[in-house]
């Protein structure tokens, strides 16, 4: 199998050129071209960053001010560095000049806040003209380098607010006295980009992209996917089903939509397509597996442990509270692909060709650094990032063991790629912290927080669906092509504080909004993940985000479910309560999938969909009379299905 694997890999690679889907879909991906001495240099310099960061997360002790400043000053310097203003500005160890005057003026406004933090604290608000002017020069490089490495969604969103306190949201009657302000409290206090999310980034959430960086060159996505097709290849339509329980499994580590995307369907589409999936629906299958990895424990990608922090919880709480949820979405990606494949009769890997699980087994110790990490974290024995640090220790204990049973030795190249992939995964998620801080603090600084949720209670009334409903277009809409992240730490506090305002517990309404915020990667029309899957498949891209959308419906209908119920979420609650949740919760899903594909049985007609549909959205309300009203709305569609099928060998 593992030959299989290679093989369909070097074809993909070789006829449809993935660095270029990567390119094209993945900003992280349109980099400078670095070769020879200069490329040693990046790397060594990428490398020194992730080392740095290590240290600082388990021995440093100086002030909080000195370690923020410092790693975005190292982001603002490494962006410039690794990323060129444009794809057609990219030439060959070429740097332009104001790439290099941008990169030293930007960095250095960071590293001279370094490096007088405690003068500049002292200062209280007290400030100088040439103060001001580093600031903002620190602010402009770091849009910059987010438009560069993240794209234009999220500067446009940040250039808004900027504006807009600049015009409306403040009072002092003087334009200088506003700027001054809005600066000052922007880059040297702790209420624009040196607030929660670079301070999480910082501490937590780096590590963890190291980690992940590690885990990758351990060989663990290959097991993953031999133990997605040992579970389930040979069951029908059982290359999608690989490829659902692969990504779920690898995207959890990669916490990268489009390049989990990129990196298993380049194995799993052609596998799909070859079974007799059409284009649409392999890219679709494997585009909502890869999203939802980000929802899966136990890593969940950057925004869950701005979560931890920004509720106040311990990030085991986020975790365990996270499994059920992330249970039902993939089940019904499983239905979906296995009411396609039964609708169209698609079979699955013949038995000879699947890895055998005695095989497995002997490499099962390659799941070791994740059975540590949740070990330590949720056991509560020692902090989120001393765990993630000495969970880098057992990735690289577990690859040098791997390196003598299995004989792809882990070398020392393997170990600096990894401290090199660590460093460059974290410009893109610095970079989105830092200008979601930004964006978070004019909207605080503004009031425009407390007036959105205003206007929003106004409109929505006494009716928590509505204020569900607009509070989901919000964040699909401000999640288009913006890191979840980032998406995250706006629906934080912006949308968060509108449900907890109509009584939805503070722990489920986080949720929400991060639901939504990953689910834009799949969703009309800036569906990037869909793209990329689109790409691989080489499919039409709009009928396959159309499709990751209707596959990913349980994503939809999750984030209302424990809206309504808390006590999906492990909310004051009992396990008889969570078990009739999730029952429920599972046969409205089932029901929605087979409507939306149209095939439970039988093909469906108008009827049994209609029946299907509204079933599972009765189940989504709490309640034993919707409960009730659900199950039996369905059951008449399972009935007519029934009959129907009872029909159709007459017929023929």
């Amino acid at each position: 199998m593992g030959n299989q694997v290679d093989d369909i890999q070097e074809n993909i690679t070789e006829e449809q050129g993935l660095e270029d889907v990567m390119k094209k879909y993945d900003r992280e991906s349109n980099i400078r071209t670095w070769t020879g001495k200069p490329a040693l240099a990046v790397k060594a310099v990428l490398i020194g960053f992730s080392l740095y960061c290590i240290w600082v997360t388990l021995f440093a002790t100086f002030l909080e001010e000195i370690r923020l400043t410092s790693f975005m000053g190292m982001i603002v310097l490494l962006g410039f560095l690794y990323y060129p203003a444009s794809k057609e500005s990219n030439r060959e160890n070429y740097i332009p000049w104001y790439d290099i005057v941008g990169m030293v003026l930007g960095a250095g406004a960071f590293f001279y806040y370094t490096v007088c933090a405690e003068q500049i604290i002292q200062q209280g608000t007290r400030f100088h003209a040439y103060q001001i002017i580093i600031a903002v020069i620190g602010i402009i490089a770091l849009l910059e380098v987010t438009r560069r490495c993240v794209g234009w969604p999220i500067l446009i969103v940040a250039l808004f607010f900027i504006v807009y306190a600049m015009v409306y949201g403040l009072t002092n009657p003087s334009v200088l006295g506003r700027m001054r302000y809005l600066v000052r409290n922007l880059f040297y206090a702790k209420t624009g980009i040196l607030s929660t999310p670079i301070n999480v980034c910082s501490k937590y959430i780096v590590v963890f992209i190291i980690f992940g960086a590690f885990l990758e060159r351990t060989g663990i996505s290959e097991l993953f996917i031999n133990i997605a097709n040992c579970v389930a290849g040979r069951f029908a339509g059982g290359p999608a089903k690989v490829a659902v329980i692969s990504s779920a499994l690898c995207g959890m580590v990669s916490g990268s939509s489009v390049g989990n995307t990129v990196t298993t369907g380049s194995v799993t589409i052609p596998m799909m397509k070859d079974t007799g999936y059409k284009s649409e629906f392999a890219g679709a299958v494997e585009a909502a597996a890869s999203t939802g990895g980000q929802i899966m424990p136990p890593i969940m990608g950057a925004a869950a442990f701005l979560m931890a922090d920004i509720i106040g919880v311990p990030y085991s709480d986020i975790l365990s509270r996270a499994i059920l949820p992330a249970i039902l979405y993939f089940t019904g990606i499983i239905i979906a692909v296995h009411l396609e494949a039964k609708k169209y009769g698609l079979t699955g890997i013949p038995v000879e060709k699947l890895p055998k699980f005695s095989s497995l087994l002997k490499r099962i110790y390659l799941l070791l650094p994740l059975v540590l990490l949740v070990f330590w974290v949720s056991n509560n024995m020692m902090t989120m990032q001393r765990a993630a640090a000495f969970s880098i220790v057992a990735a690289i204990a577990v690859g040098v063991l791997d390196g003598f049973i299995s004989g792809d030795k882990f070398t020392m190249k393997k170990f600096f790629e990894s401290l090199e992939a660590g460093g460059k995964g974290t410009i893109t998620v610095g970079a989105a912290c830092g200008v979601a801080g930004i964006i978070s603090g004019t909207i605080t600084m503004t009031g425009l927080a407390n007036e959105m949720i205003n206007a929003i209670v106004a409109v929505a009334g006494n009716k928590l669906f509505i204020a569900l409903f607009l509070t989901m277009l919000c964040c699909i809409v401000l999640g288009m092509g913006v890191p979840t992240t980032a998406t995250y730490c706006i629906m934080a506090a912006t949308c968060a504080p509108i449900l907890t305002r109509m009584g939805v517990p503070i722990l489920a309404a986080h949720f929400f909004v991060f639901y939504f915020g990953i689910v834009a990667d799949i969703t009309p029309p800036v569906a990037l993940a869909a793209y990329a899957g689109s790409a691989i498949a080489k499919s039409n891209p709009m009928r396959t985000a159309v499709a990751a959308t209707k596959m990913a419906i349980a994503a939809f209908l999750i984030p209302y479910i424990f809206c309504f119920n808390p006590e999906m979420l492990l909310i004051e609650t009992n396990a008889l309560n969570v078990i009739v949740i999730y029952v429920t919760a599972l046969i409205g899903i089932i029901g929605v999938a087979a409507a939306l594909e149209g095939y439970l049985l039988v093909n469906m007609g108008i009827v049994d969909r209609l029946l299907l549909i509204a079933g599972g959205i009765m189940l989504i309300f709490p309640g034993a009379l919707t409960d009730a009203a659900g199950i039996a709305l369905i059951a008449a569609g399972v009935g007519i299905q029934m009959l129907m099928k009872k029909k159709t060998p007459a017929a023929q």
